[in-house]
């Protein structure tokens, strides 16, 4: 209810309320000085004049207050700097109560009103600090509050304490310090606590995440606590000194580019999803397509489930290293298996899944570049279609639980033989969920994330760090967007909802303008966007014109039906298939193509069996 009271008052009625308070604090303290030169005799003779002397003071009082500004103070930014506006409050009203008392006939000592003053003084900034107190409490302890824990209790740590304490959303707890001198002592208002109390505080104190202070720690070591952190079920968010924030000495670059994320409007998920650690802990998972953006980062989140072992697959040498070596750092204990190969050898595919019991499937292999499958359709559908139906027969060979295509809004009525490879993937999944028993089959549809290989992301932040120009293929062009993490964490809960057949859309929120995008992209990093209206800009955007197979405008559905899912950001499609017999005769006409090197006659195979597939003519020939 006192949460209610405070955030429904307008700013207005809080400078009334602050006015009022003050005009009742004027009387008090003059009453109180009086008792006190006084030597305790409650009223002056003349109770009459007092009381002209106590509303003309107040009346003055109001309208000083209002001039100083103090009534405007807000009590979060109510510092020495507030302090000290009010003590200029207090005695400009003492030397005014002198000139009350002397033009009311009414003389008094000089001790009367410099008492009177240092009264008003105490008594504004008490009520002032106390009201804050409170308020503070009652937003902190509100139940959408943030509540952090320090890991660090230096100067970085009590730094961020202060800072977060002006913010009403986030409520810093305790502290947790290595050194044990610290321990059990309280900084900033802060009980300082040992790491091996994490656990418990956690549990007891409703901590949603921690917040690494230690700016000079070295990486290996900030690793190791960020896991251990994350195998507890708690965030971790690490930041430097506030001295590394200014360039040590220097302020930062203004120039410096803004975060895609804030540009965007996405944010990550600010809490561990349900129900992932039970389903993924223990397990034995393989990844296909390791190394790539969305299979590397599914192999980062999948280590915080504490699987029982991580089978990673990829035909990329250099990229399947980089993957196996990382997740040996982050996960020492982890039983990691690195496979060297193609999902098209379903020897290999069905000796791994066997030899280390794979129980779960996430497939993130593909050919995904538009332009380039475009120019090696042959490669792109072997490698998207075939592999897809490899992977996937081989799966239910071994009898895996479960297995989840991670695919792509360009599926949605397909322009691209990239859109149309995936859809056909989708297809192959489906038929053989309704077709299999052991094995739970799904899919999780999603755009475009960010910063992956073949984003439109990087490109432009190339560009502008190169001078420009910025190529746009349309002005009118939009995608959706979503961050990695939040991406590969919703197709890890989809897989959860798996009950076979299911295909799986995510929410991206609203579709981007890319021209917006490439504006706000070159203002972020400090530059002016070149046109006829600001010839004098430093980089100019340049339209292209759409790409063989591009779309204008992206989509997630098929049809319009949905469904909803336990959670609010993941739908579920109703989308119609092909039958067992359709989708063998699309599969034995696609590999006829790709066996005869015949890209019109895979071409054909995507009109005939895709729906509302629309391809176009290829600008250039295909290379085959």
């Amino acid at each position: 209810m006192f949460f209610w009271i405070v955030t429904a008052l307008s700013r207005g009625q809080k400078h009334i309320a602050f006015a009022v308070c003050d005009a009742v604090v004027v009387p008090v303290a003059l009453t109180t000085a009086v008792v006190l030169t006084r030597g305790g005799t409650p009223w002056p003779d003349d109770l009459s004049l007092f009381a002209r002397h106590a509303v003309l003071l107040t009346l003055f009082a109001i309208g000083l207050g209002r001039w100083l500004g103090i009534t405007r103070l807000r009590l979060n930014a109510y510092d020495v700097r507030g302090i000290a506006r009010t003590a200029i409050y207090a005695a400009v009203l003492g030397g005014a109560g002198a000139v009350i008392s002397w033009a009311l006939g009414r003389l008094q000592p000089v001790g009367e009103h410099v008492m009177f003053a240092l009264l008003l003084l105490v008594m504004s900034v008490s009520w002032r600090v106390a009201l804050r107190h409170v308020t503070q409490q009652i937003y902190l302890n509100a139940e959408d509050s943030l509540r952090v824990l320090i890991y660090g209790a230096g100067t970085t740590g009590q730094q961020i304490v202060a800072a977060l304490r002006h913010d009403s959303s986030i409520r810093p707890i305790a502290f947790v310090d290595d050194n044990p001198t610290l321990q059990s002592q309280v900084i900033a208002g802060l009980r300082v606590h040992a790491p091996s109390s994490i656990p418990s505080l956690i549990a007891a104190r409703r901590i949603d995440r921690v917040v690494l202070a230690m700016p000079s720690i070295s990486k290996t070591s900030l690793a190791r606590i960020t896991q251990r952190l994350r195998n507890i079920g708690c965030e971790a968010h690490a930041l430097p000194s506030f001295a590394a924030l200014v360039g040590e000495g220097e302020f930062r670059n203004a120039s410096a580019p803004v975060a895609i994320n804030a540009l965007l409007g996405r944010h990550r998920l600010e809490r561990e999803l349900p129900e992932i650690q039970h389903t993924y802990a223990q397990r034995h998972i393989l990844v296909s397509g390791a190394g790539g953006s969305i299979g590397s980062e599914l192999c980062r989140q999948l280590v915080t489930s504490n699987p029982g072992c991580l089978v990673l697959v990829d035909h990329s040498e250099l990229a399947l290293y980089a993957i196996d070596k990382e997740l040996r750092a982050l996960a020492p204990d982890l039983k990691v298996v690195p496979v060297l190969g193609s999902i098209l050898n379903d020897a290999l595919m069905r000796e791994v899944m066997v030899d280390h019991g794979v129980q779960v499937v996430l497939h993130a292999a593909a050919y995904k570049h538009l332009p380039m499958v475009e120019q090696n359709a042959l490669a792109g559908l072997q490698n998207n279609v075939l592999g897809t139906k490899t992977l996937a027969e081989a799966a239910r060979f071994a009898g895996v639980d479960r297995f989840i295509l991670v695919s792509t809004d360009k599926a949605v009525r397909p322009t691209n033989v990239m859109g149309a490879s995936k859809r056909l993937a989708e297809l192959v999944i489906q038929d053989l969920a309704a077709r299999t028993d052991g094995t739970r089959f799904s899919m999780v549809r999603f755009g475009n994330v960010m910063g992956s290989s073949g984003s439109v992301i990087p490109l432009f932040e190339e560009q502008i760090a190169q001078g420009g120009p910025v190529t746009v293929t349309d002005p009118n062009v939009t995608r959706f967007f979503m961050t990695i993490s939040e991406a590969v964490r919703l197709v890890l809960l989809a897989g959860t909802f798996a009950r076979g057949g299911d295909v799986f859309v995510l929410d991206m929120g609203k579709p981007v303008p890319i021209q917006k995008l490439a504006t706000q992209m070159i203002e972020g990093a400090g530059y002016t966007v070149k046109s006829t209206d600001t010839p004098h800009g430093d980089i100019e955007i340049v339209y292209t014109g759409l790409r063989p197979g591009e779309k204008l405008h992206e989509e997630l559905l098929i049809s319009s039906d949905m469904l909803t899912t336990p959670h609010s950001k993941i739908l579920r499609a109703q989308e119609s298939y092909l039958s067992e017999f359709e989708v063998a005769t699309a599969l034995k006409d696609l590999r006829q193509a790709i066996d005869t090197r015949d890209p019109a006659g895979a071409r054909a195979v995507i009109a005939r069996w895709v729906e509302s597939a629309t391809l176009d003519t290829p600008a250039q020939k295909t290379v085959i």
